[in-house]
């Protein structure tokens, strides 16, 4: 198992936690406040740490790999030359959907890993679309707060469980992809 997989399980837990929390708010509103809208801000927090921790572990996979790969030109021009261009690609490297992260890794690694981004129930295509509708997802949880009470949330609890499902067997399939 990578660091940067490990790193990120720890990670996604915090999402789960943001979850409990919910849970345990929202059970709490519906005893002893039924009127009251539900915490839908922890499902947009869970929402946001699910995809930070992804972005983390695409950041610390791709460095983690590069580290090996430039262990004998460490110190060269060629080796700082490299390490120098990847610091600068990951300062700008946000929001990784599937067409950055396929580049990210085919640029420093050699590698598409979304060739590599398949499990039950889920084919290429579709991993990279439901990635894709993640990381618009966080967009809008970021940038566009609910000012809209009576509108519909942007994440129901059950897609919020998915999501974190999905993002642990992503970075299942890529670390897979990396260690082959």
């Amino acid at each position: 198992m990578s660091k940067a997989k490990e790193t990120f399980s720890v990670s996604i837990s915090d999402a789960e936690d943001i979850l409990r929390h919910y849970d345990f708010l929202n059970n709490d509103r519906v005893q002893s406040r039924p009127s009251e809208r539900d915490p839908e801000v922890l499902k947009r927090a869970a929402l946001i740490m699910t995809l930070t921790a992804w972005e983390t572990y695409v950041e610390d996979r791709v460095t983690e790999e590069m580290s090996i790969r430039l262990k004998f030109l460490k110190g060269s021009h060629i080796g700082n030359y490299i390490q120098k261009k990847l610091d600068e690609d990951l300062r700008f490297f946000h929001n990784p959907n599937s067409q950055k992260t396929k580049h990210l890794f085919e640029n420093f690694v050699d590698i598409d890993v979304t060739e590599h981004w398949s499990w039950l129930n889920y084919d290429q295509e579709k991993v990279r679309a439901t990635l894709n509708s993640w990381i618009s997802k966080r967009g809008d949880a970021v940038h566009r707060s609910v000012t809209d009470k009576q509108s519909n949330h942007l994440v129901k609890r059950d897609d919020m469980e998915k999501c974190i499902r999905f993002f642990k067997d992503l970075v299942e399939a890529t670390d897979q992809a990396l260690a082959d």
